[in-house]
């Protein structure tokens, strides 16, 4: 029986990869315009319940070192910041508010922050205290981070992996080959934060994230200048050629244009 599987499954394999393909929309275009077919090789609820698991091993890894939402006015702040912005999401996606949304407080130097499928995020307080953020800044940060879970990206990343013959242990997973899910978590966990998102991905969350800060009544010039600060901390960063990510110069040229397309959002929340 063993030596037939041998055969069989690598066709099971290829053959599921080809039925589960799919090109979709996952979000509207909203005000700023974001359209692109996706290719998708891996269910939304298999990313996003890989996702969960990985945010509850993280969340109990920092509460053994007392590093989890340490300071309870940090805490609150962001928790306020982040209910604002998901109230908005329904513009690109109708089911996206009803999401199981959550963020943590991380104790840590570094400048970070990170929003998994399925809306599981944490900021760093590094990145707060560092950058002497404002509220408006905040809401840069997290509704870039908010995009990049309605894009789904991270279940973009790993069906491009998929396709690239990278995740075929993932396949398996799916399969119930081995440890049900675990190559997926792996995968996952990979793609959040270990690769950095493409240049298109970032692009992408830049300008639906300073929608969602407009319409929730944050100025969506301040990530302008969270990206100014940004720039302070990364002397010496490659050029743009050299990297996946879009160059301070152009990048803050971007999201210049696009805060003011969506000034009268902004403007419109306030009143």
């Amino acid at each position: 029986m063993k030596g037939v599987l041998k055969f069989v499954m690598p066709a099971l394999i290829a053959g599921t990869l080809v039925t589960a393909c799919q090109t979709v929309q996952t979000t509207q275009s909203g005000a700023v315009g974001v359209q692109r077919s996706q290719l998708m090789m891996v269910s939304a609820q298999e990313v996003e319940q890989a996702s969960s698991q990985q945010y509850q091993q993280m969340l109990a890894e920092a509460r053994q070192k007392n590093a989890l939402n340490r300071d309870p006015a940090t805490v609150q702040r962001v928790r306020r910041i982040v209910s604002r912005l998901t109230a908005q999401t329904g513009v690109f996606r109708p089911d996206a508010p009803s999401w199981a949304w959550e963020v943590n407080v991380f104790s840590s130097n570094e400048l970070n922050a990170w929003c998994m499928a399925g809306g599981k995020m944490a900021i760093y307080t590094g990145l707060i205290q560092r950058l002497s953020l404002t509220d408006d800044e905040i809401a840069a940060v997290m509704g870039h981070e908010i995009a990049h879970a309605l894009r789904e990206h991270a279940r973009e990343q790993v069906s491009k992996s998929m396709a690239t013959g990278l995740g075929v242990s993932v396949a398996g997973a799916l399969l119930g080959v081995g440890q049900v899910g675990q190559d997926l978590m792996s995968q996952v966990a990979k793609v959040t934060f270990e690769l950095p998102n493409s240049r298109e991905h970032e692009i992408e969350a830049d300008r639906m994230g300073v929608e969602l800060a407009a319409r929730a009544g944050y100025d969506p010039r301040a990530a302008v200048t969270l990206w100014n600060k940004m720039a302070s901390q990364s002397a010496g960063a490659p050029p743009q050629w050299l990297s996946t990510h879009p160059s301070h110069a152009n990048r803050q040229r971007d999201l210049a244009e696009y805060a003011a397309r969506v000034m009268p959002l902004y403007q419109g929340a306030r009143r």
